[in-house]
């Protein structure tokens, strides 16, 4: 049995962070195992993406795409799964927390008849018949240290936590699958997909975020600062609970333990405060800069650098300066 299987929602024409992220966690897990990794793309997007994803060091990349994988369904993601698994068992199979893998891996182990773990940060084992794992709890306030003792088990991990592995080396040998039919579910029809569209960064591929807070008094007083601020930055908006719960942005800006986990180069906290709750969200970010009035703020103690000012006027003066000096 090959040790640990990725599997890659191809519904793009480009890999994500996440998507590489997890290879990064098929290259630790094989590791533990003293075994390989495989990946499997699966989706519309699937024979386009092999060639990238060949350089990713797993041993064979398998492609499946078919007429039921054009669009995203839990059904139909996790029934072509299961069947590809069903000829092809691992000892762990895998992908990056999203969305999407929240709604259909569960599918997947209740298909299966395996055990799963959610979220995972690290693979501190793997045998035959019993994997090792830790995940956070209680919004990252403890890790827990979780045994799926079976043959066979179901992962997602989060992409901030597994650096993705280096491009490059041997290529891997790129093999296409067959889909089964009858994937999508009868009493379920795929009407149409409303996504957001910005000119700033997808908040989850950003190498930088400016996140606002309550402090910023809203859309019309702080926020047009700091959105000024993430376009001289070339970064991706992000906000707290507090400011979507309010109305100021949308949900899609949201971070924190129920918004988006990110981990980019740099995080400008503006304005918020540091609650637990968002700190989950986004302490794993490689620098953290803080602007914040109030010298007590939670920030503060996860910051690499932090200035005590009114952002009123602390922004406008930042934003300036860097466009004094091009960006």
């Amino acid at each position: 049995m090959t040790d640990t299987l990725i599997i890659i929602q191809a519904t793009s024409n480009e890999l994500s962070k996440s998507d590489l992220a997890a290879a990064g966690f098929g290259r630790e897990a094989a590791a533990a195992s003293g075994g390989s990794f495989d990946i499997l793309l699966l989706g519309p997007s699937a024979a386009a993406l092999s060639a990238e994803v060949a350089g990713l060091g797993g041993g064979t990349v398998f492609t499946m795409s078919s007429a039921e994988l054009e669009v995203y369904t839990a059904e139909a993601f996790a029934a072509a799964a299961a069947a590809f698994l069903s000829g092809h068992p691992y000892r762990l199979t895998a992908a990056a927390t999203s969305s999407a893998t929240k709604e259909y891996f569960p599918r997947l182990a209740a298909l299966l008849d395996v055990p799963m773990a959610s979220d995972v940060l690290k693979v501190e084992s793997v045998d035959p018949q019993k994997a090792v794992l830790t995940r956070a709890v209680f919004v990252g306030n403890l890790l827990a240290t979780v045994e799926l003792e079976a043959p066979q088990a179901l992962v997602t991990c989060r992409s901030s936590e597994f650096a993705p592995p280096a491009s490059g080396g041997e290529s891997s040998a790129v093999e296409p699958v067959d889909a089964p039919t009858a994937l999508a579910s009868p009493g379920k029809v795929f009407v149409g997909l409303e996504a957001a569209s910005s000119d700033r960064p997808d908040l989850k591929e950003a190498d930088i975020i400016v996140s606002v807070g309550r402090g910023t008094r809203g859309p019309d007083e702080g926020i047009p600062l700091c959105e000024r601020l993430a376009d001289v930055l070339g970064a991706a908006l992000g906000a707290t609970r507090a400011v979507v719960d309010a109305g100021w942005l949308a949900n899609e800006f949201q971070i924190g333990q129920t918004g988006k986990i990110v981990a980019p180069e740099v995080y400008v906290a503006i304005g918020l405060s540091g609650s637990i709750q968002h700190l989950a969200g986004m302490r794993n970010s490689k620098t953290i800069v803080a602007i914040n009035k109030d010298p007590e703020a939670p920030i503060f103690e996860v910051a690499d650098l932090g200035l005590v000012a009114d952002l009123f006027d602390a922004v406008p003066e930042l934003t300036a300066a860097l466009e004094s000096r091009g960006g």
